[in-house]
């Protein structure tokens, strides 16, 4: 199983290195899938949509290459996990770590590693961590990047996998570069350039750039000079644009440092033309990719068109027999079907109508309860604050000529008469009738308090909400004193001082004002 997907990869790899075009790879691909479809293999399935995914991704199309990638995940999730699982989250990834989205690439290579230790495939474990890696120093974490690389090593084929164990070796190097540790550095760029000696590669190419350009952050520019043109040299038999930008601008750099300047400018208009030619081709090869995706969509979608147009046109026909065949049973059932829903249609809106017009009379006998409920209501406050006047004045009175006839100094009666007028001052000082009496007016008036005290351009204190629950019920000043037991005048300096924390007009009655809220 692990052999298989590797030989996938390098096959996929390979196809762009003998540069067929890509209408044709894409071509193959997607007619393999169409027939992986057809069967019903989701393994197959799964596979080929890697593949898609690796085209698009070669060529700098990440969004294409994350649609492929992503459907090939779904399907491998819905089953048990295995060796392409480990290659489709690596892929997905990689892919957003060149995109510079290195939290969700982090996820991806964090889940190839669990897989990959679960079913014990080790390339799938070391690739995995040398991701992690490659992903911690684009973040500048080179502690965690050199131990993620460090570990890849372990797990390593040291004679199947030395390719990558040398793009390892490279990668600690440059993590130590970057650290300005450049002894390092040199030590594993040594080793890399150890396994690949026997190679004209793009990597050795590589290696022999960053050795060149250790030697010269060291100082030693002549010997770095050396192993950059040996890196020329390779990157010019491969015909890689890239690396040949990479090694003449290096050269440029060494030899300003050696005061050759129009040497150094020389080798940087060959870096620049270099880079033109690469950005050319990445154009080029991008264009081609675009046209051959719109093709072979254009011809997919034009199969599938006339299909679905076969189909439509079969189904037409058969409609048409069936129309045909039935329509004086469908015009005999329509007619019948509608008489009925009219007379059942009548029936429903004079049931409709009954049950609206009792529904109105219900309404109306409601309402005229309610207005005698309030207005019974209203008359029993009416009187209950009227007994609640005529009570007081009546104790108050009684209170009165009792403390006259004790100033009378009688003593038979001057002990039980104080007592009878302390227990009428004590029931005058009760506010159980008052509590009451608010609650009864709440239920009559709510929310009247709340909108008082709202409208009231100061605080309002207990005595004035009793004054203005009482003038509320249009109650004089003579029947406040008693309900408050206080003198009129004293009720006539508390209307004052209430109307100035109102906002009422100078012209305008306060009872009036108060009626309408």
């Amino acid at each position: 199983m692990i052999s298989r997907f590797i030989l996938l990869l390098l096959f996929t790899t390979s196809l762009f290195a003998q540069n067929e075009p890509v209408s044709h790879q894409l071509q193959n691909i997607k007619e393999a899938l169409e027939l992986e479809i057809k069967k019903e293999n989701k393994q197959g399935i799964a596979v080929k949509m890697l593949e898609l995914g690796e085209v698009y991704n070669n060529y700098g199309l990440y969004a294409n290459a994350l649609v492929y990638y992503n459907d090939a995940l779904k399907i491998t999730q819905n089953k048990q996990k295995d060796t392409l699982y480990v290659l489709i989250n690596n892929a997905i990834g990689s892919v957003n770590k060149t995109m510079y989205k290195y939290k969700i690439a982090e996820t991806f290579f964090s889940e190839a590693l669990v897989v990959s230790k679960e079913i014990k495939y080790a390339k799938g474990q070391a690739k995995a961590l040398s991701l992690l890696g490659a992903n911690a120093e684009k973040q500048s974490k080179y502690k965690e990047a050199l131990q993620f690389e460090n570990e890849s090593l372990l797990f390593f084929n040291p004679v199947k996998d030395s390719l990558e164990i040398a793009i390892v070796y490279e990668n600690i190097g440059s993590i130590y570069e970057d650290l300005l540790d450049f002894d390092k550095a040199f030590l594993f760029f040594e080793k890399a350039l150890a396994i690949l000696k026997n190679a004209n590669s793009k990597e050795k190419a590589s290696v022999l750039n960053n050795i060149g350009d250790v030697y010269r952050k060291k100082r030693f520019i002549e010997k770095g000079i050396d192993f950059t043109k040996q890196s020329l040299e390779i990157a010019t038999k491969i015909s890689d644009n890239h690396l040949l930008e990479s090694a003449n601008k290096d050269l440029a750099k060494a030899y300003a440092l050696l005061g050759k300047y129009e040497k150094a400018y020389q080798y940087k208009l060959i870096a620049e033309e270099y880079k033109q030619v690469s950005i050319a081709n990445e154009n080029k090869n991008l264009v081609n990719l675009l046209q051959a995706d719109f093709k072979i969509n254009q011809k997919e979608n034009q199969i599938k068109l006339l299909q679905e147009q076969h189909k439509t046109n079969m189904a037409n026909q058969n409609l048409v027999i069936v129309l045909s065949a039935s329509s004086l049973v469908i015009t005999f059932i329509v007619f019948s079907y509608y008489r009925k829903k009219r007379k059942a249609s009548i029936k429903i809106q004079n049931y409709k109508q009954q049950a609206l017009k009792i529904e109105l009379e219900k309404k109306e006998i409601e309402e005229k309860n309610l207005q005698r409920d309030l207005e019974l209501k209203t008359a029993t406050l009416s009187r209950y604050s009227l007994h609640i006047a005529q009570k007081n004045k009546m104790l108050s009175e009684l209170s009165l000529k009792l403390k006259n006839i004790v100033a009378r100094k009688n003593d038979l009666f001057e002990v039980k008469i104080k007592e009878v007028f302390n227990e009428i001052d004590f029931a005058l000082q009760q506010e159980n009738e008052w509590g009451e009496f608010a609650v009864f007016f709440e239920e009559i008036h709510p929310n009247f308090i709340k909108k008082l005290s709202k409208i009231a351009t100061e605080n309002l204190s207990p005595a004035e909400l009793k004054l203005g629950i009482l003038l509320r019920l249009n109650l004089s000043s003579k029947e406040i004193a008693s309900i408050l037991r206080v003198t009129p005048d004293s009720v006539r300096v508390a209307r004052h001082r209430f109307r100035k924390k109102l906002p009422i007009d100078s012209k305008k009655e306060l009872v009036a004002f108060l009626l309408e809220l």
